[in-house]
């Protein structure tokens, strides 16, 4: 087994070793994995999901408007929405509720790809809707940010929406046309793009835990429980919508997915970017990227288990779907 298969294996686990060793050694963590390390470990793993992409995952937009239109409703209407619902319910202090809502108003996650594969979803429309969730996310992060949470901290929306352009868009495009002008060294490459991927998230993990150690020991229970609740909202009305719209069974556990895992490594650089003087706001994406990736296993062995429908004529083939999964990075 490779290094890098073994990290995909193994990447909620070693997350969660990292969160528990900067709880128990914050101070050393901190200081070897400082603030504004967290933009370039994100940038790059920005840029390896770029390299996984091909001008075609946009296409999906045409081909599948419906299906991309609930995926997208999900994503950057419901999931906000809750967010700011559980953040009210909860009583969270303001720093705490802004975290959860950057979480909430973030795209999908990469890791989504690669759970939709594992629970039998429709990988090609997975990748279409995380690509088109993060081309959105400069101009609708900032403002529904701002929108559930600016009444109680001062969100700048500008500032946000730079920061989104710079750490995501641009390393996304760059990795993008490098696979389209150099796409046979980038396959070469491709192998260890998970490998990469998955110690930059671990290691924007450390940082953000072991700056907010004290804080987590105090209301660790609750942000657990919030963000648990967030990501299983966010599972159940994915899917729910997806079967309003009539998608396909596969489509519907593809929609589920990718609504309820979000790229929490974003929500943990804008946190620590812009809202540096409450660092307790970068916590809730620190977690979520523990318990989606967990929570996304458990949910892709159920899916597999309890749907067992044929493919329709309409879906993916077995190469499609095989080939599109390996271009996606575990993150």
């Amino acid at each position: 087994m490779s290094a890098s298969d073994f990290v995909v294996r193994w990447f909620a686990v070693l997350v969660l070793v990292a969160a528990g060793a900067a709880l128990a050694w914050p101070e050393p963590v901190a200081n070897a994995f400082p603030v504004k390390a967290v933009n370039p470990l994100l940038g790059v793993v920005m840029f390896g999901m770029g390299l996984t992409l091909k001008p075609s995952d946009f296409a999906g937009v045409v081909r599948r408007p419906r299906s991309v239109a609930a995926g997208v409703f999900a994503q950057f209407l419901l999931m906000p929405l809750a967010a700011w619902a559980l953040a009210k319910v909860f009583g969270l202090p303001p720093a705490l509720a802004l975290g959860v809502v950057l979480v909430g108003t973030c795209p999908g996650g990469t890791a989504s790809n690669v759970i939709t594969y594992l629970a039998r979803g429709d990988v090609a429309l997975s990748v279409t809707l995380t690509a088109c969730s993060t081309v959105l996310a400069p101009v609708l992060t900032p403002l529904l940010t701002d929108f559930c949470a600016g009444a109680e901290i001062d969100v700048d929306a500008a500032g946000m929406f730079i920061s989104i352009v710079q750490v995501v868009l641009l390393p996304v495009a760059m990795g993008l046309v490098a696979n389209v002008l150099f796409g046979r060294f980038t396959s070469r490459i491709a192998r260890v793009l998970p490998l990469v991927s998955t110690l930059a998230i671990a290691a924007i993990v450390l940082g953000v835990v072991a700056r907010s150690a004290e804080a987590i020991r105090t209301n660790g229970f609750m942000i657990i429980l919030v963000v648990a609740l967030h990501n299983v909202f966010g599972l159940l009305s994915g899917y729910a919508l997806a079967a309003l719209a009539r998608l396909r069974p596969d489509e519907r556990r593809t929609v589920a997915i990718e609504v309820g895992m979000q790229n929490s490594g974003l929500a943990v650089s804008l946190a620590s970017t812009h809202f540096a003087s409450a660092p307790l706001a970068a916590v809730p994406g620190a977690v979520f990227s523990v318990w989606h990736n967990i929570s996304g296993a458990v949910v892709a062995n159920l899916f597999r288990h309890v749907h067992r429908d044929r493919e329709s004529p309409r879906s993916p083939s077995a190469r499609e779907t095989s080939g599109t999964a390996a271009r996606s990075l575990f993150v």
